[in-house]
């Protein structure tokens, strides 16, 4: 006899899954493993270049780190939307997604206004071969949050289209396709975060031990 579609076991969380080797997982990791090897080789190619002029690091705005706060926050809310859609919490699982939204909508305003502070104290891109690598660096990075909102968008446009009948409800939370999705976009967004991290700590750790020698 078979089973009605409400009657079949959801899985409790997406790793029961077996997406492996799904090509959107395989897409992922390649673009990840890259986007590793681009800014190692950049971070690395900063310090010879700046130990070869024999030039001072910039010193980091405020906003810098303010801006780790953000994207710490915009990982927190991706976390968040993927347990309510786990949970079939409709509400709050349209509501993360607009958090992760706004927060990294404000993380580029904020970093755009750390540019600007940069601007006032006369450091630009041209300026030394230190400015411009912090500025190539840190853009690089802006741009990757730029291109994970496209995606974001499609999702919140789909909940809200999708997620008013029961039915329609019940199909969106059913759908594999869409919680690998998910999946990926949260793993998309932890590795922005942790980037930008290993940026902020890795100019920090340049300016201590320049201070220091």
């Amino acid at each position: 006899m078979y089973e009605r579609p409400h009657e079949i076991e959801r899985p409790i969380d997406d790793s029961q899954d077996n997406f492996a080797f799904h090509p959107k997982n395989i897409y992922l990791s390649l673009l990840l493993f890259s986007l590793i090897m681009l800014f190692l080789a950049l971070t690395a190619a900063f310090v010879y270049t700046r130990v070869q002029s024999d030039l001072p690091p910039i010193r980091l705005p405020l906003l810098f780190l303010a801006n780790t706060l953000i994207l710490l926050g915009s990982s927190y809310t991706m976390v968040s939307a993927k347990r309510a859609y786990l949970a079939d919490d409709t509400e709050r699982y349209q509501r993360m997604l607009w958090y992760t939204l706004y927060l990294s909508l404000f993380f580029m305003v904020m970093q755009a206004l750390a540019w600007y502070q940069l601007f006032s104290q006369q450091i630009y891109v041209n300026s030394d071969n230190s400015a411009g690598y912090l500025y190539v660096i840190s853009a690089l990075h802006f741009a990757h949050v730029i291109g994970g909102l496209p995606f974001l968008g499609i999702f919140l446009y789909r909940a809200r289209k999708y997620m008013r009948e029961p039915v329609s409800v019940l199909v969106y939370f059913s759908d594999p396709d869409k919680r690998l999705n998910l999946r990926l976009l949260t793993i998309y967004w932890h590795f922005l975060d942790a980037l930008w991290i290993y940026l902020v700590v890795f100019f920090l750790i340049n300016q201590l031990l320049w201070e220091m020698l």
